[in-house]
């Protein structure tokens, strides 16, 4: 079963750290519980979403890779 995502974020071509800052912002916009799904280029945002999803308490759903895309789902805890 697909989560039904809430909104989208295209950080595309942004090098690290855009990716996390701008995750961070569009979650900001969302409510508890609501799902983001950021899509990315840049390898590193792997290891850094994953992190930043274990210091702040925002729940990392899904991580997969899709040719050269990193695609997320991000649970808004609080």
């Amino acid at each position: 079963m697909t989560p039904s995502i809430n909104a989208t974020l295209d950080a595309r071509g942004l090098s690290c750290p855009l990716p996390i800052l701008k995750t961070k912002k569009a979650l900001a916009q969302l409510n508890k519980g609501e799902m983001l799904e950021p899509i990315t280029s840049a390898p590193g945002s792997v290891k850094d979403l994953s992190s930043f999803c274990e210091q702040t308490g925002h729940e990392l759903i899904s991580s997969e890779v899709n040719k050269d895309e990193f695609i997320f789902i991000v649970k808004k805890y609080s």
